[in-house]
Parts: C-alpha cells; structure tokens; sequence
C-alpha cells in the first residue's frame, strides 16, 4: 500500500491532527531561523562564557597556569575561610538591604511631591541628571565631598558642628554606608521618573470613588494608590538592587584604599583576587557564588512580579 493509499484510509480527524503537527513543526523551525541570531549571540557571548566560568572555578588557574590542573571545590572551601569574602558578602547585604528599600521610599516620596506640578518636567529632568553621569565620575566627585577637607566637613565646620566632622571613606562602620548614600543619591532619579510613569498610568476610577465616599488622602493612598502601584514599586526594587548588588565602579573609586579591605564588596572582591592577586580560578569561584546569588534575587523578585499581576 502507498502512502497515498494510507493516508487515504485514515480517519478524517486524524489527518486534520497530523497536519495539525506538521504546521506546528513548520512554524517552530521558521521561529528557530528568525531566532538563530540572537541565539548564536547569546551562546557565544553569554552562555559559553558562563560555563567557562564554571569550569575554571574549579581548577587552580593563576597568572596563566593551572587551566589544565583539576581543583575540585577547593576554591569554594576557601571561600569560607577567607576573612575578605566574609567582609564582601556581609558589606554586599548591606547594598542590598539598603538599596531594595530606600531608592523606592526616597523615589515614591519624590514623584508624589512632583506629579502635578506646574513644573513637573523641569524637576524630573534636575532629579534624573545624576543617573546621566557614569558611577566613576559621580565615585570621583563625591570623593573629594567626603575628603577631610571636603565640601561636606567644611560645611559642618561653617555651622558650627565640627564634632559632626569624620574621614567618612576611612571609618569602619561609616565608609560603606557613605558610598551608598552616593549610589542611592545618582539612582533615585531613575526611581522616581518610574514611579511618577506609574501614579500617571492608574486610573482615576477607584481615586476619584474613594473621594468621593469620604476617604482622607492617607487612606486613598494606603487602601487604592498603593496597592496598583505594587507592581511599578517591585520593578524599581528590582532594577535599584541589581544596580546595588553588582555596583562596582563606585566601591572601587571611593573604597579601595580602606584599610583591610573592609569595604569591599562581592564585585570589587572578585575583581581583586583576579586581577590584582592573579587568583583567577579562586576570582571565578566568587564570580560562581555571584551569578547564584543575583539569579537568585532576580528570580525571586520576577515571581513575586507575577504574583501580583495575577492579582
């Protein structure tokens, strides 16, 4: 029997099925060839990088030997020793912490304080200019505003609060969260502009509602406003920690002369075990721990995401 005569004697839906499966295959192999492209770029320069990674966190590559030389986890157990990657992954949560809450609060509060206004866009414009500036240049200025004899100690001393004075980028306790009122400073512009996009997008419905039934402006906030900007608020959490998590020009201008390294982050850690000490195997591992980590963090923020919008 040919295949004509078998495909002749199948039942009706079943020929509608197999060519039901057909089209499908088409369109998936037409989808692959308009994708291959990008998919390429993303193997070649994301993919294959990351597994390289992988691969020589667990060999003991250093100063251009050791590629070929197995190292196992001996590389991750040395993290656990280590007394720097310990500072780096605690002053890390702190970047974190700090900055999933304040340029969210900071940026809301600015956009309620500008929506409306008669020169709203004047004041988005001189709010965002800092984010338009690279976090070097923006290390390097307020570098010289925390000096000794900077903008900021030479202000306390003109009020007459020089007990108020500190080498605020060479304290323990004080330098790491210096540089991150500097981050947080140049980001919440970028919050704010989001969050200002957000309150002009919900509708005026369920406000105007409220209003009307005798809610004070608190409760419009807290019960209709809030609540549908969720979604725009957990965005700009998300954007403003991964800015946070994997800062590293900043903490690299403002902190790197700290004594002990005590202001050393994740980022500016790996950095200096691999380029400066030469440990690129051990410089790979904190990389490993780094990739985990921000994953992590993003895959946890993209769930919650979904969550409200199914809401």
């Amino acid at each position: 029997m040919t295949r004509t005569e078998q495909l002749a004697s199948l039942p009706p839906i079943e020929l509608m099925m197999r060519e039901e499966r057909r089209r499908a295959r088409r369109r998936l192999w037409t989808a692959l060839a308009f994708m291959s492209p990008a998919l390429i770029f993303v193997g070649v320069f994301l993919l294959l990088p990351v597994a390289f990674n992988v691969y020589a966190s667990m060999t003991k590559w250093a100063k251009f030997s050791g590629l070929d030389q197995y190292a196992g986890l001996a590389n991750y157990q040395r993290l656990l020793s280590n007394p720097n990657f310990s500072t780096a992954t605690g002053n890390t949560i702190l970047w974190v912490v700090a900055s999933f809450f304040l340029p969210a609060m900071l940026g809301l509060a600015l956009a309620l304080l500008v929506k409306g206004l008669k020169g709203e866009e004047t004041f988005k414009s001189i709010y965002f200019l800092p984010r338009m500036f690279s976090a070097t240049a923006v290390g390097v200025v307020w570098y010289y505003v925390y000096a000794n004899e900077g903008i900021l100690n030479s202000g306390l001393r003109a009020i007459g609060l020089e007990g108020l004075t500190r080498r605020w980028l060479y304290e323990e306790g004080i330098a790491t969260p210096a540089m991150i009122v500097t981050h947080i400073w140049q980001q919440v512009g970028l919050t704010m502009v989001l969050l200002l996009l957000g309150l002009n997008a919900l509708p005026s419905e369920p406000i105007e509602a409220a209003k009307v039934d005798g809610a004070s402006r608190w409760g419009v906030f807290r019960h209709i406003v809030l609540p549908l900007l969720a979604p725009t608020i957990l965005v700009v959490a998300t954007v403003s920690v991964l800015a946070g998590f994997t800062s590293f020009d900043l903490v690299w201008v403002m902190g790197r002369d700290f004594p002990n390294r005590s202001t050393l982050t994740l980022a500016v850690n790996q950095y200096w075990e691999s380029f400066r000490a030469g440990y690129w195997g051990y410089g790979a591992a904190i990389a490993v721990v780094l990739g985990v980590i921000a994953f992590s963090i993003s895959w946890l923020l993209g769930a919650l995401q979904q969550r409200l919008d199914r809401r």
